[in-house]
């Protein structure tokens, strides 16, 4: 079995193609050019722009894999503000011309082809009622919500024409792999700093906002079972519970015994989003019976195993 990796040299993607290469899977990676990544070793890489469809199709022809992931794409909530066009061109119109190209492959090979698309809970923006579950109404309330949700729907209109497409809506997933521009690694980096002397206060927006944060080795494993599964489907992938930015900035400084946090944090008002979702908690309970999967990793956990990797990383 071939898969195929959008992505592969981002936090989801690493993990994703670790997975598959464990369960015995030639992999195949996009990567953007010119950007520096380090994939597992093992990974067949090919660099190109997902926005580019033409392009994609032949990629994917020439390939032939069994099974397309589509990760790649502009990840963050505040670069979405920067940069909307871009985030739609990429993750809105890059993720169908994908999903037109792997069925091209599907009918030229007569063969299925599973498709798996990561989605975001961001689609749900400002949700009535929690947990979120799939059939909770879209209403996102930021450009990047906006362009998992055209992706997310697409997934259904190719899942009718034949694909064996699923979406997955992930809801956040962290680990040592995500970048500091996002507020968890920038915590727990920030508390390392300031644990070993290297930094003397952490600032940050929003404290009150709360999520739903998993560990992202277990949401690659979703998308694998996904798309092993006989019948696609949309699932969510998340916890059941949700914290806030708070609670995560307190764990990350207890870990390194500092109790009285609040004297190294300073709230920037520039740093909080023009539109943000208050909490966001999702309801598993169908990805836990259909696929068998289930969370490995508390949240606690989670934290801990950043800041510990943040510790070694300043110690080196």
């Amino acid at each position: 079995m071939r898969a195929f990796v959008t992505g592969v040299g981002g936090q989801d993607g690493s993990y994703l193609a670790e997975d598959l290469l464990a369960a015995g899977y030639e992999v195949d990676g996009l990567v953007a050019p010119g950007i520096p990544c380090s994939p597992p070793a093992g990974v067949r890489l090919h660099e190109g722009d997902l926005a580019d469809a033409d392009a994609m199709a032949a990629l994917l022809a020439d390939v032939a894999p069994d099974q397309v992931y589509n990760l790649a794409g502009v990840s963050s909530v505040a670069l979405s503000w920067e940069q909307p066009v871009l985030t739609a061109q990429v993750n809105a119109v890059g993720a169908i011309g994908l999903m037109e190209a792997a069925w091209r492959v599907q009918q030229a090979s007569r063969r299925r082809v599973a498709f798996v698309q990561a989605g975001s809970a961001e689609m749900f923006g400002e949700p009535a009622s929690a947990p979120q579950h799939e059939g909770t109404p879209i209403q996102p309330v930021n450009p990047y919500g906006v362009s998992k949700a055209f992706a997310h729907q697409a997934v259904a209109v190719y899942r009718a024409r034949g694909l064996a497409a699923s979406s997955l809506i992930l809801y956040n997933h962290e680990s040592p792999r995500r970048p500091t521009s996002f507020v968890t690694r920038k915590i727990t980096a920030g508390v390392a700093a300031i644990a070993q002397g290297r930094a003397t206060e952490l600032t940050l927006g929003n404290l009150d906002a709360r999520r739903d944060w998993g560990w992202a080795p277990d949401y690659a494993r979703a998308m694998r079972l996904a798309a092993e599964h006989p019948h696609p489907a949309d699932y969510v992938i998340a916890t059941g519970e949700s914290h806030s930015v708070r609670d995560l900035v307190r764990i990350a400084f207890a870990h390194v015994g500092i109790a009285d946090w609040e004297r190294y944090v300073r709230v920037d008002p520039t740093f909080i989003r023009p539109a943000d979702a208050t909490e966001l908690c999702g309801d598993s309970s169908a990805a836990r019976r259909v696929l068998g999967w289930a969370p490995s990793v508390t949240f606690e956990q989670v934290v801990e195993a950043m800041v510990t990797h943040d510790l070694d990383v300043g110690q080196a």
